[in-house]
């Protein structure tokens, strides 16, 4: 694919423009033409470390404020957050409107349709804010719980926030600046834990919670405000957005489809199970979630622009987006092992004793860290290839899917509920994988190869976590079961995985693409025939 090395300016190719946008798309028209492909490989790869880093740190930072608000709150405080999240989160499936991934997505792109699509995602916000306070008081008159309807709506005003930074997020993932957009998530998150963490010990309960939905957003948009020097235009007719509205039509479509079939759980087991055991469900859940959700959201947000570049490149989008959904899996595998291996010293490690009822969900929620790890990526395959029908398609089986598992378990509470998921997940796995693929270049086969050493090696360390879970005296404390079970099994999937199956040449390719070219030379695998 043939990337400019400058946007073409000329009326063409902008539509009419005033003579200050096309001083403004001059002046910073390397925003819009997301760089040249030269040496896309090398800042692919080491944008992936950096992002990866700072995701590892994001999870100390969540685990930490986790654990803290965990001794502070109460099962009822999160359950109440955990109802109103699931109308916030419907509505947050429309705050970029998949605009931000339209933007992105584009091999060229004008500053008069940013411009427009800025002033979009700006109004999508202010209506997004006033159907929170309208729908506050259903809310309310839905769960019976008349506390809901000030937690709606001073959690709605967040969108008022996210709508103003879209674009300009939008352009720093279009160039690649994962740093600086490293930087400005873990300052947001660092902030919006320390107010939720303050309030919590001031004794403002749920509302400690509310404040750190809030802040986030707020602090967010102004950090990349301040990172991006690109400043809007007023947005103009013409400009040719009408494919990228519908390019983030179908995107924002397929989110809230798989959205309500990923969260329905939450809304069924508030209505009838109440704030508490939705807090019990809730916390599994995001324990569940939080490690891959760092690293899922990490490897999108590199390889989403750098496939995007290769559209036109068939053999070597198959080769990168392979190379991703390995990674993905190689990574995937010893969590899921020892999420159920260890669920019992995990729960009570990081949330505490008062949280024990919590162990028995996680664990059955556990098959769902691999299942996502399975199906998610899959994206990686469609949207960067504009196959975005495609995947609203799969999310529309999707949904009717966990839907049914869910209600299948609702009438024995939040455990009934997490194997319903699990169960429904599972199902899926497979026939979602030969359908992503179809007509994409990349065979069956393909994906058969990226599966089958991560899960030999998985297997494995099951068998050596089970050994080290029957050993260990159960007088010990859950943080030292948890520290010597751990590293157990994650050595025996190394070791399998890396010498055993020999796909270290795999993780040397990512080390030579970071390290100085000379140690780089050194690591490169040996390509030379024999």
């Amino acid at each position: 694919m043939k990337i400019p090395q400058a946007l073409p300016m000329n009326e063409s190719s902008m539509g009419a423009t005033s003579p200050d946008s096309g001083y403004a798309s001059t002046k910073h028209s390397k925003l819009f033409d997301g760089n040249a492909r030269l040496g896309l490989k090398r800042r692919s790869v080491r944008g992936a470390v950096v992002t990866m880093a700072a995701q590892g740190v994001r999870f100390c930072l969540q685990t930490g404020s986790v654990m803290v608000l965990a001794r502070l709150l109460s099962p009822s405080d999160y359950g109440l957050q955990g109802m109103v999240l699931a109308l916030i989160g419907v509505l947050s499936m429309f705050k970029d409107a998949g605009l931000s991934g339209a933007t992105v997505q584009r091999d060229t792109i004008t500053h008069d349709q940013v411009s427009t699509l800025f002033w979009l995602n700006g109004a999508m916000g202010v209506l997004l804010s006033l159907s929170a306070i309208l729908m506050a008081p259903l809310m309310a008159s839905f769960y019976r719980e008349p506390r809901l309807c000030w937690i709606t709506i001073a959690s709605g005003s967040a969108f008022l926030f996210w709508g103003m930074g879209v674009q300009h997020r939008a352009l720093l993932q279009r160039n690649m600046r994962f740093g600086v957009l490293a930087t400005i998530d873990l300052v947001s998150l660092a902030g919006s834990s320390a107010a939720a963490i303050i309030l919590a010990f001031a004794g403002w309960g749920y509302w400690a919670l509310v404040a750190a939905a809030i802040s986030e957003p707020v602090l967010n948009t102004i950090g990349v405000w301040i990172s991006v020097p690109w400043r809007p235009g007023m947005p103009k007719r013409g400009t040719g957005v009408r494919s990228l509205l519908r390019f983030g039509g179908t995107m924002t479509a397929n989110g809230l489809v798989v959205y309500l079939g990923y969260n329905a759980e939450k809304i069924l087991l508030g209505r009838f199970w109440g704030a508490s055991a939705l807090g019990l469900y809730g916390r599994a859940y995001q324990l569940v979630n939080l490690p891959t959700s760092q690293l899922h959201s990490a490897i999108f947000a590199v390889a989403f622009p750098a496939l995007s570049q290769l559209q036109k490149d068939p053999v070597r989008f198959r080769a990168s987006f392979l190379k991703a959904y390995s990674i993905i899996l190689s990574m995937t595998v010893p969590i899921t092992v020892c999420f159920t291996l260890f669920a019992d010293e995990i729960i009570l490690t990081v949330l505490g004793p008062k949280w024990s009822a919590v162990v028995p969900i996680f664990r059955f929620l556990a098959p769902t860290v691999l299942t996502f790890g399975m199906i998610n990526p899959t994206s990686l395959l469609l949207i960067p290839s504009g196959l975005v029908g495609r995947s609203l398609r799969m999310a529309l089986l999707i949904s009717p899917t966990v839907i049914l598992g869910i209600l299948a378990g609702l009438r024995f509470g939040p455990r009934g509920v997490a194997v319903g998921y699990s169960a429904a997940l599972t199902v899926l796995v497979w026939p979602l994988l030969v359908w992503a693929r179809a007509g994409t270049g990349v065979a069956t086969r393909d994906i058969v190869t990226a599966l089958r050493a991560p899960l030999i090696s998985g297997l494995v360390a099951l068998a050596v976590g089970l050994c080290a879970e029957l050993m260990l005296p159960r007088s010990f404390a859950p943080v030292i079961r948890l520290a010597v079970g751990t590293p157990l099994v994650l050595g025996s999937y190394a070791v399998v995985l890396l010498f055993g199956l020999k796909q270290i040449d795999v993780f040397k390719d990512v080390a030579a693409q970071i390290l100085p070219r000379r140690v780089s030379a050194a690591l490169a695998p040996d390509t030379t025939p024999a």
